[in-house]
């Protein structure tokens, strides 16, 4: 027996000798590639371990044989953290750049738009009406500041402001016809306030308030969206990582360095979860982002057809024109029916400079020819711009939900679908089997790679949730021609009022002057309310039989 006990003996020997060798040759590990790769990061060497060494420091990666020191896992964690950020960055660069070159090109297209027409105006009128135009030049000034200032965002309510133009316009044309009176303050106020009944300027204030007003409201609210765009984009792809996310990031990104792998890139359902999580919140703005761009679409398309502000402004020196020409040719009877309602004006003491605005006015005042107007263009084209805007605006919906296979789907983060074998699982080289998550924060609760408190939406997004709600509500307003800040003025597209319920200018234009009934002089009372009015006869009678046999079953 002694023999039996002296070769186990030997061989309990050989057992721990070679599997001590075994096991060292597995702790010795060599981590070259792994230093390698970490400094190509751009970090120290020093203190980076040539073989593996016991992971019992490691917080995010698993506590077996590891490269990495507790320094690296750290710096790689961070990492992780500034890749992530620069990913989402690149990937949005696209949808930041198009909103903030778009805004550029809208904003300056308009502006100089604005800047041309007036001064297409200011050259024509100048050169067509000489000093009569320079002696009355801040009437069609203050139009164009007034315009100016509503398209950069004043408070400035179009329909009223273009009845004031075409009230201070007529005070001015009035004292031009009529040299030979002298006109208190008091008398043209009378005139002015009952424009609309005088329609001194034929048919052409209404199409022109209509046009003006959709186009400026269109323009106005499109710019605007691009700004809000803009600014909702850049916000949104500024992302704060969680610390939940953050883990993720690491075990994804770098736990594979830390494992003796660096080569291996996750799989692409891994680093999906892992985006889905880290960027839940983002994907709830995706509805209300989706319905922004199809308003936008829809104000775009506005702006091609009916609303097109440049087919409004190009011509709007010769449309004021033809209203100063209609003024003209109907002054005997504009000014008989004001004479008729506001009083006969004291004489003025007839003077050769008198004489000599009077001839002049009739002289100087006639219809422009087409070839006389100078060109406005800008050097660019409204349609070609909304085209343009268009395609891009297309290729921006579902932007925010589609972000996190957009980043998953660069071969440069992961392995691809076709290696779905051959990369990293979030533990070992291998197949990924967990279910991808549905979008949106609420349906982050189960998932797997990323510890989501889905009691606590981001506040910053829910903030840009309702810019864009506000935003896309104003474009929606647009498009019907409706300004967002004026909703409850008259609006005469709509053919609400008293009017026929033309829309645009296929209507059979009314006659240039349609004045049924004399505008009432300065000092007489306004029109009472229409409903206040007597009580009809039979209304009484009923009311006192009723008394009087109430009375009857009281006594």
């Amino acid at each position: 027996m002694s023999w039996i006990c002296a070769v186990l003996a030997v061989l309990c020997t050989l057992v721990t000798v070679l599997g001590g060798s075994v096991l060292g040759d597995a702790k010795a590990r060599s981590c070259a590639e792994v230093r390698q790769a970490y400094s190509a990061k751009g970090f120290s060497l020093s203190n980076i371990p040539y073989q593996e060494i016991s992971g019992e420091h490691l917080r995010i990666c698993s506590k077996g044989y590891t490269c990495c020191t507790s320094e690296m896992e750290d710096k790689l964690s961070q990492q992780s953290k500034l890749e992530f950020e620069n990913m989402v960055e690149e990937t949005s660069h696209f949808l930041r750049t198009t909103f903030v070159s778009r805004h550029k090109k809208f904003d300056e297209f308009f502006r100089e738009l604005l800047e041309n027409s007036e001064k297409s105006l200011n050259d024509m009128f100048t050169r067509t009406y000489g000093q009569l135009y320079k002696q009355n030049s801040e009437v069609f000034q203050d139009l164009f500041a007034e315009l100016k200032r509503y398209y950069t965002g004043g408070n400035v309510n179009l329909e009223e402001m273009l009845n004031d133009f075409w009230a201070h316009l007529l005070e001015r044309m009035f004292q031009l016809v009529n040299p030979q009176y002298q006109f208190t303050e008091d008398y043209l106020e009378c005139i002015s306030k009952y424009t609309d009944q005088l329609q001194p300027f034929g048919d052409v204030p209404r199409k022109l308030k209509i046009q003006v007003t959709r186009a400026f409201v269109a323009a106005r609210a499109f710019v605007q969206g691009l700004t809000v765009g803009r600014e909702v984009a850049n916000r949104v792809a500024k992302v704060i990582p969680t610390l939940g996310c953050i883990r993720a990031l690491m075990k994804m990104m770098y736990c594979p360095y830390c494992h003796g792998l660096p080569t291996v890139k996750p799989c692409n359902n891994y680093c999906l979860n892992v985006m889905k999580g880290c960027l839940a919140n983002q994907a709830d703005l995706d509805t209300e982002w989706n319905l922004f761009v199809d308003a936008m679409l829809l104000v775009a398309e506005r702006l091609e057809g009916p609303f097109n502000i440049e087919a409004v402004l190009d011509p709007i020196d010769l449309k004021i024109s033809d209203a100063i020409m209609n003024m003209q040719d109907h002054s005997l009877q504009v000014s008989a029916k004001v004479f008729q309602g506001c009083g006969q004006p004291k004489p003025m003491k007839p003077t050769r400079r008198t004489r000599s605005t009077s001839e002049n006015f009739n002289l100087r005042f006639r219809p422009y020819s087409p070839e006389e107007r100078p060109t406005t263009a800008a050097g660019t084209n409204l349609d070609r711009l909304v085209t343009d805007v268009k395609e891009k605006l297309k290729l921006a919906k579902k932007f925010w939900s589609t972000l996190p296979y957009n980043i998953c789907n660069d071969d440069k983060v992961t392995a691809g679908v076709p290696d779905e074998e051959d990369c990293w699982n979030g533990h070992t080289k291998g197949r990924y089997l967990p279910e991808i998550m549905n979008d949106g924060l609420t349906n982050q609760n189960n998932n797997p790679e990323v510890d989501v408190d889905i009691t606590r939406p981001d506040t910053m997004i829910r903030q840009q949730i309702m810019a864009l709600r506000v935003m896309t509500n104003k474009l929606k307003n647009a498009y019907n021609g409706n300004d967002v800040n004026f909703q409850d003025s008259i609006d005469e597209a709509s053919g609400s009022g008293s009017g026929s319920g033309c829309t645009d200018e296929m209507c059979s234009p009314e006659s240039d002057i349609s004045i049924t009934e004399a505008p009432p002089g300065p000092n007489k009372s306004e029109p009472k309310d229409s409903s206040v009015r007597p009580c009809p006869h039979w209304l009484v009678i009923l009311v006192t039989s009723v008394l009087l046999v109430l009375q009857r079953q009281w006594r």
